[in-house]
């Protein structure tokens, strides 16, 4: 594991692409627990506690390592690759699904 996050610089400006997991309203489902916000693309998946595991799911296909919470009053960052959390000072406010 690094002692810090190696993939930054793909962080993107994203727009969370919906207000839900995208996969599981894709099928039909609201079951997720909580959800991520892909920092590369904006693809919005459910956690790994959610029954589907869409966010996680979604590094496995196209490799976008870095993922962010989606939930109120969160603010945190995850880097699957590196296997670590982290917050990054000066980062605009987290968004978060209504």
């Amino acid at each position: 594991m690094a002692d810090a996050c190696t993939h930054l610089d793909q962080i993107n400006d994203v727009e969370p692409g919906s207000w839900g997991c995208e996969d599981c309203l894709a099928a039909g489902a609201r079951n997720w627990v909580h959800l991520r916000v892909c920092q590369n693309c904006g693809h919005v998946g459910c956690c790994d506690n959610s029954p589907a595991k869409h966010a996680t799911a979604h590094f496995h296909e196209v490799a976008h390592p870095i993922i962010r919470s989606y939930e109120p009053g969160e603010d945190w960052y995850w880097c699957y690759v590196d296997d670590m959390a982290f917050e990054l000072a000066g980062a605009p406010p987290a968004p978060s699904h209504p």
